[in-house]
């Protein structure tokens, strides 16, 4: 009896070793500029790993308080936040609800304007403080990208004085979280929509990435992307960090985001490489550094111990 108990004990050992559990799924909140591209992220990981993702994506700060709310009320939210800014992430690690954030990918502010206007970077900020022209940016605070085109309007302050106040007083808040916005419809993209087929704006300010994928629509491939001149360029550094309590699987996601496969995703969708490749601020460089190297080494490891669990007993793979 007991020869036979230890028999089954073994052959369950034996299973368990070789057919991997079904794991939990890991909850991703992301920006909704990373749409396109962490979508392709996760199923490219979940092939490689069998770990599902589940993903979220909304304006940072509307995810940041959301993460926040849900905390507070049931102890569980996202196990991992990818910010379209470093501010919102940091905000949860200084809240002590998250570990170091990590610049894991960068965007950059453009004009998308409507076809028609013959829009220069040289004349761009005389169309910008034009009363006849409309125009559209995100919401501040709920949303980074409406922050970075406030950025642009208090950099314009400084080449004609007053042009910051005139600027926030006439931009329409289309998206981002703005209650009183427009309602968009569901499955239109925001910037054909409002530029193209409801005309409410002629130039809005966006990140590279999403005029880019506007541009790649049928109906959006007459929008102009007018990079912005140097004295109103705007950077968007992007923040990545864990949820503390998240998911085990969580690091391997963080990890391959930032392995060459997950940045090389990024880049195919138009971000470019990070600004910094450690934590931010400075003061966090240490912990930083530990999770940006450590999370590349525990990628390599991970995914090796993944694909020997596809390992049949039999020693052929799956």
């Amino acid at each position: 009896m007991k020869k036979k108990i230890f028999v089954l004990s073994l052959i369950a050992s034996t299973f368990s070793l070789t057919f991997p559990i079904k794991a939990f799924a890991v909850d991703l909140y992301a920006a909704g500029s990373l749409t396109n591209a962490l979508t392709e992220v996760k199923e490219s990981f979940t092939k490689e790993t069998g770990i599902p993702v589940t993903t979220t994506f909304n304006g940072s700060g509307t995810l940041a308080q959301q993460i926040q709310d849900e905390l507070a009320k049931t102890g569980k939210s996202a196990d991992v936040f990818a910010s379209a800014d470093i501010g919102n992430a940091q905000k949860l690690y200084d809240k002590g609800l998250s570990n170091p954030v990590v610049n894991f990918t960068s965007n950059r502010l453009v004009a998308v304007v409507r076809p028609g206007l013959s829009v220069t970077p040289e004349n761009l900020l005389d169309f910008l403080l034009n009363p006849d022209i409309n125009v559209g940016t995100s919401t501040p605070i709920k949303d980074p990208s409406g922050d970075y085109a406030f950025q642009v309007f208090d950099k314009a302050d400084k080449i004609k004085p007053g042009s910051s106040q005139t600027l926030k007083e006439k931009a329409l808040q289309l998206v981002g979280g703005n209650p009183s916005a427009p309602v968009l419809p569901t499955g239109k993209n925001s910037l054909v929509y409002f530029l193209k087929e409801t005309q409410k704006a002629d130039i809005f300010l966006s990140y590279y990435t999403s005029g880019k994928a506007a541009q790649s629509l049928s109906d959006g491939n007459d929008l102009q992307l007018i990079e912005l001149p140097d004295y109103l360029a705007t950077k968007a550094d992007y923040g990545l960090t864990v949820l503390k309590n998240a998911d085990p699987d969580s690091e391997k996601l963080a990890a391959y985001i930032l392995s060459p496969e997950g940045q090389a995703i990024l880049a195919r969708n138009g971000f470019s490489s990070p600004s910094r490749l450690t934590s931010v601020p400075e003061h966090q460089g240490v912990g930083g550094i530990v999770f940006a190297v450590g999370a590349a080494f525990v990628l390599q490891k991970k995914l090796a111990s993944a694909k020997k669990q596809q390992v049949s007993v039999g020693g052929s793979s799956k």
